[in-house]
């Protein structure tokens, strides 16, 4: 995660004098921008930090090498649950959230609920019915 662990961490050194230069070009009155640009600086700093860290924890992988090949990176990759509609719900939870932002604040508190039970829903997926573990 050497690569990816660089791009993110150069995206520090060009967001934070890029928000700089937005502040004084504007005049330091269009917050905004100024605060949009230091918030992606500091995700760029938390996503740096955390494949830095995974990297050095993990190990190099093969695509990190000169000499890695493409079938060292075969197998699985993780647990993923194709059949899976909780992430569905759990989006539209949010869009509705969204929409209650614009729309009104009593949609907010609906998609807030819809939300909340999908997410338990699908943190809890597989310690239930006959996929139980």
């Amino acid at each position: 995660m050497k690569v990816e662990t660089y791009i993110f961490g150069l995206g520090i050194f060009f967001f934070l004098p890029a928000s700089i230069v937005y502040g004084f070009m504007t005049g330091w009155a269009e917050w905004v921008g100024i605060v949009g640009l230091l918030l992606i600086t500091g995700l760029c700093a938390m996503i740096g930090f955390y494949l830095g860290f995974t990297g050095r924890r993990v190990g190099a992988r093969p695509e990190d090498r000169m000499d890695g090949e493409i079938h060292e990176g075969a197998g699985e990759q993780g647990h993923f649950s194709p059949w899976s509609w909780w992430p569905l719900a759990l989006g539209m939870g949010a869009a509705m959230g969204f929409l209650g932002l614009a729309v009104g604040w009593w949609i907010v508190y609906i998609g807030s609920g819809f939300t909340v039970i999908a997410l338990i829903g699908w943190v809890y997926e597989y310690s239930r019915g006959s996929h139980a573990h």
